[in-house]
């Protein structure tokens, strides 16, 4: 593959992706690219399969038919031990941050620095307090997640996911249960990595308002298919009418 073909190849893609649990038809036949630089919100309502869409890009969870590729290679096929070197070069905020409970914050933003890389013990504690002075937790090291507000542990996992220094970032509802303040703060968040840490991301979420502040693309995920995408101003010129219902909050259990 040429230089040229290589930089414009989309870091993850999908094509024509089914998944079902049971008689419950999730995805039907969607299909994405998503470039370097690109921030996509995939939004829909409840039920609408947006983790399972995220779980199937990151290579978390296998698709029942359809194509999966990340940095280019196929992950839909891949065995479990060659995927460890294409997960190290992506970051995986989950809904609830999924942080351990017994580990300090440090520890459990320390965690994939010890288990994928081979940092000292002082590369990564500067690595670590680097982390999470960015997203506005300096001074946390040794609290439980326990003694943390819904807002805080949400930052402990983007400094965790963030740490490794990510080619894409995956973020699962990151201002789900969240007050509006500590939703904007997020928000603000998540807009500033494409300066420097990470400029590529793949963002579920419910909130509209949310997604026209971190996305440049956004893609509407209704009854198991894309209704529509595009950037912010295309989604809400769209003559689709469940994508305006949707927008309006008329259409968000599905």
């Amino acid at each position: 593959m040429s230089a040229a073909m290589a930089v414009t190849s989309p870091l993850v893609q999908l094509r024509d992706i089914h998944k079902s649990f049971g008689q419950n038809h999730v995805l039907r036949g969607v299909s994405l690219g998503l470039n370097k630089g690109t921030i996509l919100a995939v939004m829909g309502g409840s039920g609408s399969g947006k983790t399972v869409l995220l779980r199937i890009s990151a290579g978390l969870l296998r698709p029942d038919s359809g194509e999966v590729r990340l940095f280019g290679a196929r992950t839909d096929r891949m065995r479990e031990e060659s995927m460890l070197p294409l997960r190290r070069r992506t970051g995986f905020v989950f809904q609830g941050a999924a942080l351990f409970d017994s580990l300090s914050v440090f520890e459990n933003v320390a965690y994939p620095l010890r288990e994928h890389t081979r940092m000292s013990l002082g590369e990564i504690t500067d690595r670590v307090h680097h982390f999470l002075s960015l997203v506005g937790l300096p001074d946390t090291d040794d609290l439980l997640p326990a003694e943390l507000s819904g807002g805080m542990r949400k930052r402990v996992g983007i400094a965790r996911a963030l740490v490794v220094e990510p080619e894409v970032v995956f973020f699962d509802e990151p201002t789900a249960g969240l007050d509006p303040t500590n939703a904007r703060l997020v928000a603000q968040l998540i807009a500033q990595l494409r300066t420097g840490v990470c400029d590529t991301a793949i963002v579920v979420t419910h909130d509209v308002e949310f997604a026209e502040l971190v996305a440049d693309q956004m893609a509407i995920l209704l009854h198991g298919r894309f209704a529509d995408m595009g950037t912010p101003a295309e989604i809400h010129r769209s003559a689709d009418p469940d994508v305006r219902r949707f927008l309006t909050g008329e259409l968000r259990e599905i």
